[in-house]
């Protein structure tokens, strides 16, 4: 009988780190783990570092593990000294502070010359405004800087022995503001007008590239091999098992909106990133900063748990008596609108009640996912089916609204870890296995269409 293989995905988010062991040719979980992540908008590396360990050794250790792989957070902006050592924190992609950067570099070159050069327009959660930030308000740490990688390059490169070479792959490297998935090239022209000059640059893997094999200080065998990783978006794709046609709703701490395309996209309005994914195809994608927190937020000014909350929100009917929710808690990135701030809107004295401002709530995080499918149709991204994902996937107000604010049925995805599930798949690829693994399973949820609202919802987002 022939020995199984395992392999092992890790999912480092801004959260948490998710580890999970899998077979490499069933796919079959056979166990996981999990360790928390410091809060904040910049994080020493080294704290992901320690959650790994955490979440390995929650999950049962590499001992047995021939293969690994690593989708990490996107965009962070990890800057190493001449000896690979941290200058300073990380700024991660929820970090603001590089907003007027963003506008300076668009300013400078224009945005359709970013979005045709790197398929992306800044904003601040890409790494290029990060390095411009720090160029101008941290000229010490920028004089150190010889290298600059993202939290998955970094993490999979402690996997490694000391003194091994960064790697990266396409879909994360198409974060940054500073390689061409339309090329499959880095654009170190742009990275140098924004930081002043270059920088070191990890190499960028094919979708099965291999980065290494498994230092023994994580007790892993010595020939356990490293895939190339990704980023976090990219490795819910290829757990899901995404194909052209398909368009993935995440409602997380952020809300994503993406698909898998067989041709890059540049969109200079700056609402679609035309990334890369996982596979050597092309990831669009639009983020929202509001998602998930949006509906915690209002379910904490109401006074009630997750179960009240959707049940407040079940009890109004579509439109929620007027009310409306412009759901800019944490500003906003598409639209871009970074220093933008909520709006409760259309309140009176017969429809102030919490089950309306419940209904609002949802309506309004939904809208934004509405407008995030639109932007990736007006680029010709084919919709053939919507998945949706994330923990607030599993509110049951949401799932019924929304059907009726995007206008077409919903598959409604069990509850996974398809970060990490993707970079389980991706290392099976690196080992060679023949994957015959499962479908995501789930449910599709049907509703009548609810135009009024989505109209309410762009009058108060365009006033």
């Amino acid at each position: 009988m022939t020995a199984r293989r395992l392999v092992a995905g890790v999912d480092s988010s801004t959260q948490s780190c998710k580890v999970v062991i899998r077979d490499a040719d069933s796919g079959e979980l056979l166990r996981q783990g999990r360790a928390s992540h410091p809060e904040g908008t910049e994080v020493d590396p080294r704290a992901w570092e320690r959650a790994l360990r955490e979440a390995v050794d929650a999950a049962g250790g590499l001992t047995d593990v021939a293969a690994i792989s690593i989708a990490g957070q996107q965009h962070g902006m990890v800057l190493l000294d001449e000896s690979d050592e941290i200058i300073r924190p990380a700024l991660l992609w929820n970090d603001t502070r590089s907003a007027a950067a963003a506008s300076e570099l668009v300013d400078e070159l224009g945005a359709q010359a970013w979005s045709d050069g790197v398929g992306t327009v800044p904003v601040a959660s890409l790494t290029v405004t990060k390095l411009r930030w720090v160029a101008h308000h941290e000229p010490t740490n920028a004089a150190r800087a010889k290298t600059v990688v993202l939290p998955h390059d970094w993490l999979t490169n402690r996997l490694m022995s000391e003194g091994s070479a960064f790697t990266t792959d396409r879909g994360d490297a198409s974060g940054t503001g500073y390689w061409s998935p339309t090329e499959g090239r880095y654009r170190l022209d742009l990275l140098a007008h924004a930081f002043g000059r270059e920088l070191e640059v990890p190499k960028v893997l094919g979708p099965v590239g291999v980065a290494g094999t498994v230092s023994g200080s994580w007790g892993a065998a010595t020939d356990v091999i490293i895939g190339c990783g990704s980023g976090d978006n990219m490795g819910a794709a290829l757990g899901l098992g995404a194909l052209p046609g398909t368009v993935i709703v995440s409602l997380g701490t952020s809300g994503t909106a993406f698909a898998v395309s067989e041709t890059p996209t540049s969109d200079s309005s700056g609402a679609v990133a035309g990334f890369a994914d996982a596979t050597g195809r092309f990831l669009p994608l639009v983020c929202t900063l509001n998602a998930a927190l949006v509906l915690s937020t209002f379910g904490t000014i109401l006074g009630v748990d997750h179960v009240g909350f959707d049940r407040l929100a079940l009890e109004a009917t579509a439109g929620a008596g007027g009310v409306s929710l412009l759901p800019y808690l944490a500003g906003e990135r598409t639209p871009n609108r970074p220093a933008a701030t909520g709006e409760l809107a259309g309140l009176n004295l017969s429809n102030s009640t919490p089950a309306n401002i419940a209904r609002a709530a949802v309506e309004g995080m939904l809208c934004g996912m509405a407008d995030a499918i639109d932007a990736l149709t007006a680029q010709g991204v084919p919709i053939e089916r919507i998945v949706l994902i994330g923990g607030a996937s599993q509110s049951l107000a949401v799932q019924q609204i929304a059907p009726a604010i995007f206008g077409r049925p919903v598959f409604v995805a069990s509850p996974g870890e398809y970060v990490a599930d993707g970079a389980a798949r991706q290392a099976a690829k690196a080992l060679g296995a023949d994957q015959h693994w499962p479908d995501a399973s789930g449910f599709w949820v049907e509703a009548a269409a609810t135009p009024h609202v989505r109209a309410a919802y762009a009058a108060l987002r365009d006033r």
